[in-house]
């Protein structure tokens, strides 16, 4: 059984879509990150790093326990485990690794600063909102590129690549129909697989005020995200 620590967020998500791709046995524990249940000292007994997902495999590769923390991480461990959507010939696999490393130092870290400055951050910035805005047109733009040229992110076939990067551009690809016509085709034939589109209702069970728009967003989740609460000394 692994059990998945995490919530409503892309990153949770991409976890939740390589659980059900893999066929695995697995359990969602809910981490409500707005009210600071990261910061706990059970959730950072599991992740010094106060940061969602975390994995807990009952039958690690040693036959006890494991515990893993970093979605890069995570996805190259569940795939070796099971054998699946990591391709076996050398200059498949590397590719697929360039694409999801691609996905953990750029696209991830870029969209969340975009994130945060055009929609959470109390101060705008214009300096700010523009760097990031542009900076995650630019990875869009790379990404249309490629899938010009294959079918899935890092080649013919599908791999954790493409799990990784779905869940932060689907909603990018909702508001500019259009634009990026090959992540579209893309984004569309992923959300065409059943275990995908099941993935990405990880969390949704719960009433998430990020993704409602906002509306009761405080100072209070800006502390414990951001602020004061997230650098409190532990």
């Amino acid at each position: 059984m692994i059990t998945l620590h995490g919530g409503p967020t892309p990153n949770a998500r991409k976890i939740g879509i390589a659980l059900i791709e893999m066929e695995l046995e697995w359990q969602l524990v809910d981490v409500d990150i707005l009210a600071g249940d990261q910061l706990t000292p059970e959730f950072l007994a599991l992740n010094p790093n106060n940061k969602t997902p975390v994995i807990e495999d009952s039958d690690g590769p040693n036959g006890r326990p494991f515990v893993l923390w970093e979605t890069g991480a995570i996805l190259l461990y569940l795939a070796e485990k099971t054998g699946r959507f990591l391709p076996k010939d050398a200059e498949a696999r590397a590719l697929c690794w360039q694409w999801l490393m691609f996905q953990v130092s750029g696209v991830g870290p870029m969209f969340g600063q975009f994130a945060h400055f055009v929609f959470y951050a109390k101060d705008k910035h214009p300096y700010a909102i523009d760097r990031y805005t542009r900076e995650r047109e630019r990875l869009m733009g790379v990404l249309d590129q490629q899938l010009g040229k294959t079918e899935w992110v890092s080649g013919d076939d599908y791999t954790i690549a493409d799990m990784a990067m779905l869940p932060y551009l689907a909603g990018s690809m909702k508001g500019e129909p259009g634009r990026y016509p090959h992540l579209q085709r893309w984004g569309a034939a992923m959300l065409a697989r059943p275990a995908v589109a099941a993935g990405m209702k990880v969390g949704t069970a719960r009433k998430e005020t990020i993704e409602g728009g906002l509306d009761g967003f405080t100072d209070e989740h800006r502390s414990i995200l951001w602020g004061d609460r997230q650098h409190a000394k532990r």
